[in-house]
C-alpha cells in the first residue's frame, strides 16, 4: 500500500525515495513519467519540467538516450491547433525544420509558446501531457478517454485491476495477456465512446506503451507480476521488490519497435 503523504514528506525525500504524488501536485496520463515524478527523478510537483530533466529521469528505468529523445523532442514542441499549421506557409515550415529538425515532429508538441523558465527555456508541466490528439490518446490501458466524464489524467483502478487479472498464475504478465487487454479494451470503448479516436497512429503508440512495460520490467516477452503490480497501482518504481533497471545494455528504439510488432500481431484488431 501506498504511504500516506505529509506535505513535509516530499520536501525532505532524498531523490530515488518513493512519495505519493499530493493533492496540488501535477500528474501525466503515463505511469512511468508518474512514478519518475513520485521518486524525486522529476520534480515532485510536476510543474516547470525541463527537457534535460525528463530525458534524465527516463534514463532511471533503462531507456537509451536516443528513445528518450525522441519522446521528450517531440513532446516539447509548441502545440498547433490544425488551423494554425495550416496557416504556416510551406517556406515557414521549411525554415522551421532547417533549424530545428525535430519541429517534424511537431503533431506530438504539447507546450504553449510562453512556457519558458527565467533563463528562456522551454519548461512543461506533466497533467499536458494528457493533452489529446499528440501522444496521449484514446483506448489507454489505465486511463478513460478525453470525451469521456472521468477524463484521461486520473487512473481507473477498475482498469488496473482488469489488466492485473489477465495475469493466471500471478507470478508474470505475458505479451499475450496485455495484448488481449488491448483488444478487449479497443471492442469495449468503440462501443461505449462514439467520439472514440483510434487509428493506425494511436495503435502504434499504445502497443509501444506495452513493449516499453515488457521492456522495463521484463525481458520483452513477460515481466514478473510482483513488478507491473505496483507500477500499475502506485505508480511506484518496484525498487523494494527487486526490480532494478538494466545494466548492460538499454532499452532501444529498435527493440521496441519489435516487442510492439509483435504486441500488434497478438491483438489481431483491425484498425480503422
Amino acid at each position: 500500500m501506498a504511504p500516506e503523504r505529509s506535505p513535509l514528506m516530499a520536501k525532505h525525500a532524498a531523490i530515488g525515495e518513493y512519495v505519493p504524488a499530493g493533492p496540488s501536485d501535477k500528474r501525466s496520463p503515463c505511469p512511468m513519467i508518474n512514478s519518475l515524478a513520485n521518486h524525486g527523478y522529476l520534480p515532485r510537483n510536476g510543474q516547470n519540467i525541463l527537457a534535460h530533466e525528463i530525458k534524465a529521469a527516463m534514463a532511471e528505468t533503462g531507456v537509451s538516450e536516443a528513445l528518450g529523445a525522441i519522446f521528450v523532442n517531440a513532446v516539447y514542441n509548441v502545440h498547433q491547433s490544425k488551423s494554425e499549421k495550416s496557416r504556416a506557409g510551406l517556406l515557414s515550415r521549411l525554415y522551421t525544420t532547417v533549424r530545428d529538425p525535430w519541429t517534424l515532429l511537431s503533431s506530438f508538441g504539447m507546450r504553449r509558446s510562453d512556457q519558458k523558465d527565467s533563463a528562456g527555456r522551454p519548461v512543461l508541466d506533466l497533467d499536458q501531457l494528457a493533452l489529446p490528439g499528440a501522444v496521449e490518446h484514446d483506448i489507454s490501458l489505465t486511463r478513460r478517454d478525453h470525451a469521456q466524464k472521468e477524463g484521461n489524467l486520473a487512473r481507473q483502478h477498475d482498469l488496473i485491476e482488469g489488466l492485473l487479472a489477465t495475469s493466471a498464475d500471478r507470478r508474470k504478465i505475458t505479451r499475450t495477456d496485455l495484448a488481449w487487454f488491448r483488444r478487449q479494451r479497443i471492442e469495449t470503448q468503440r462501443e461505449v465512446n462514439p467520439d472514440v479516436t483510434y487509428g493506425p497512429l494511436q495503435h502504434e503508440l499504445a502497443c509501444g506503451e506495452i513493449a516499453l512495460i515488457l521492456g522495463v520490467f521484463g525481458d520483452g516477452r513477460s515481466a514478473p507480476y510482483k513488478f507491473v503490480e505496483p507500477f500499475l497501482r502506485e505508480e511506484r518504481l518496484p525498487i523494494a521488490e527487486g526490480w532494478k533497471k538494466r545494466q548492460w545494455w538499454t532499452l532501444g528504439v529498435v527493440e521496441v519497435k519489435i516487442i510492439a510488432m509483435k504486441v500488434k500481431s497478438l491483438v489481431g484488431t483491425q484498425i480503422k
